[in-house]
């Protein structure tokens, strides 16, 4: 009995839709019309505009294969270590120093997994990281104690149009 039912509730949904489509004027059937040169010129897919230009910085790895850059927090100089790995842009607490967050500022009141284990940490943001031409503004950090090396993580590297480590070199476009 259900099957029956159901059979007869298809076949009047699929009337119901052929209806709709032929009073519609046939918007919803697909049209089938001869091409002529002019409507394939018209349909062709358009060129490719031209891609904005697009600044690069390469950066060397040194001999352990790591990529040392130097850069400006805030207006100071920062030596960051490229890590990939850094879901945050990490500051030694010397570095943050100079960049302008005071010790008394900063609340080392969260933990981060590292691979060194748990730490504690202090949310900061930054108003301005700069690596030569590049400027990126307004990017969330952390300070974290007993730290040897500024890191460059993903919070900086997610703002870029790419970048990409290939034959020893780290290249970074925007």
């Amino acid at each position: 009995m259900i099957g029956w039912a159901l059979r007869w509730a298809l076949l009047w949904c699929g009337l119901t839709i052929v209806c709709v489509a032929v009073m519609d004027g046939g918007r919803w059937l697909p049209r089938y019309e001869a091409a002529t040169p002019e409507m394939a010129a018209s349909q062709a897919p358009e060129a490719p505009a031209p891609e904005a230009a697009v600044n690069t910085l390469v950066y060397p790895v040194d001999g352990r294969g790591h990529v040392l850059l130097d850069a400006v927090v805030n207006g100071a100089p920062v030596r960051f270590l490229l890590d990939t790995g850094a879901s945050l842009v990490t500051l030694t607490p010397a570095d943050a120093r100079a960049a302008g967050l005071s010790p008394r500022q900063l609340a080392f009141d969260e933990r981060a997994s590292t691979a060194n284990g748990f730490v504690r940490m202090a949310s900061v943001n930054l108003r301005e990281i700069r690596l030569g031409q590049l400027s990126v503004g307004d990017v969330p950090a952390a300070v974290i104690e007993n730290l040897g090396v500024s890191l460059l993580g993903m919070s900086f590297l997610n703002r870029l149009q790419s970048y990409e480590m290939r034959n020893g070199k780290l290249t970074i476009s925007w």
